[in-house]
C-alpha cells in the first residue's frame, strides 16, 4: 500500500506564500526565506539581589545605558575595610622610620667608640675584653638596624598588595551596575527587580533591528548568480495582497550544501540539496524576526 505524505500547516503556509507572490507579480522569485538577526544575551557580571531593573520587552536601549543595578553593600564595606588597613599601615611607617634613625645614630656612636678603643688597645691603654665588648655591641646594633630595615620593607610591600585588592573590589563594584553594551531592542527579559541572581545568569536578550538578515536558500545552479556583495530585491507581504520592495545586499553564501530545511515536509523537497545565503536589508520598522520574504535578482543577474 502506498503511503500518503501530508504537508504540515507550516509547509502549506510557506507554499501558499510562494504561490501568492508569483500570482501577484507574475514573476517568480529566485529564492525564499525568513528574516533573522544577531541576538545577544546579556548576563549578570556579579551576584546578589537586583535592586533596580528598568527595561521591558520591546524597549529600545542605547550603548552605555544603565538599565539596572545589583546589591553591592558587602563589596562597598570590603573596600572600606581594606582602606582602613592601608591607613593603619601608613600610620606605622613614621614610627618605623624613627626607630631606624635612632639605630643609625647608635651605630655611629658605637663606631666612634670602637675606633677609640682600638687606638687605646694599640697604645696598651685598653684590654682585649674592652675590644671584644665594643665589637659585640657594634654587631648587635647592626643586626637590630637590619631587622628594622626588613620590617620597613615588609610594611611598604603590604600597601601595593592591599591597593590591588581595593582595585579588584572596585572592579566588582563597577560590575554591579547593569550597563547595556550596544544599541538594540529588548526581545526578552529573564529577571525582575528584587530577584537574586548569580554571576553569569541571563538577564535579557537584545538584538539590533536596524538591519535584518534574510536567510534564504538557493540551488547549486543559482550559485553563479548569487555573489557576495551583489545587490538584490527583497519583497515582503503587505496589505491588499501587495508586496513591499526593499533593496538588499548578499553578505554570505554558504560554501557547503545542505538538505532543504525540515519545514518542507514532502519527500521530494527534503532530499534536495540547497545553499543557504544571507541578505542584509535596512529595516524601515516593518520587518520582524521570522517574517517570510522572497529574493529576486536585479536585471536577472
Amino acid at each position: 500500500m502506498n503511503k500518503i505524505y501530508k504537508p504540515s500547516i507550516l509547509a502549506f503556509a510557506l507554499i501558499g506564500f510562494v504561490l501568492a507572490s508569483c500570482n501577484r507579480d507574475g514573476d517568480k522569485a529566485d529564492a525564499y526565506g525568513t528574516f533573522e538577526t544577531d541576538e545577544i544575551t546579556i548576563s549578570a557580571e556579579s551576584s546578589g539581589k537586583i535592586l533596580s531593573f528598568t527595561i521591558e520587552e520591546g524597549d529600545q536601549v542605547k550603548s552605555g545605558q544603565k538599565v539596572g543595578s545589583i546589591d553591592s553593600i558587602q563589596l562597598f564595606l570590603k573596600v572600606k575595610q581594606l582602606t582602613s588597613q592601608i591607613d593603619a599601615i601608613k600610620a606605622r611607617i613614621p614610627n618605623i622610620n624613627a626607630q631606624s634613625d635612632v639605630q643609625t645614630e647608635q651605630l655611629n656612636v658605637l663606631s666612634i667608640e670602637h675606633d677609640r678603643v682600638k687606638k687605646m688597645f694599640a697604645d696598651g691603654a685598653a684590654t682585649q675584653k674592652q675590644i671584644d665588648d665594643i665589637e659585640g655591641r657594634l654587631n648587635l646594633a647592626k643586626k637590630q638596624k637590619d631587622a628594622i630595615d626588613v620590617q620597613k620593607t615588609s610594611v611598604f610591600a603590604e600597601i601595593p598588595a592591599l591597593n590591588a585588592q581595593v582595585e579588584q573590589i572596585k572592579d566588582q563594584l563597577h560590575r554591579c551596575r547593569i550597563v547595556n553594551p550596544t544599541d538594540g531592542k529588548v526581545l526578552i527579559t529573564y529577571v525582575n527587580q528584587f530577584e537574586s541572581v548569580v554571576q553569569g545568569k541571563a538577564l535579557y536578550k537584545l538584538a539590533n533591528m536596524d538591519y535584518m538578515y534574510l536567510r534564504a536558500y538557493i540551488s547549486g545552479a543559482q550559485l553563479h548568480s548569487f555573489q557576495t556583495g551583489s545587490k538584490v530585491k527583497v519583497y515582503t507581504d503587505s496589505e491588499n495582497d501587495k508586496l513591499i520592495e526593499m533593496e538588499g545586499t548578499i553578505t554570505w553564501v554558504s560554501p557547503e550544501a545542505e538538505f532543504t530545511p525540515k519545514i518542507i515536509q514532502t519527500r521530494e523537497e527534503r532530499v534536495k540539496l540547497v545553499y543557504p545565503i544571507k541578505v542584509k536589508v535596512k529595516n524601515d520598522g516593518s520587518i520582524r524576526i521570522g517574517m517570510p520574504a522572497e529574493v529576486r535578482l536585479i536585471n536577472g543577474h
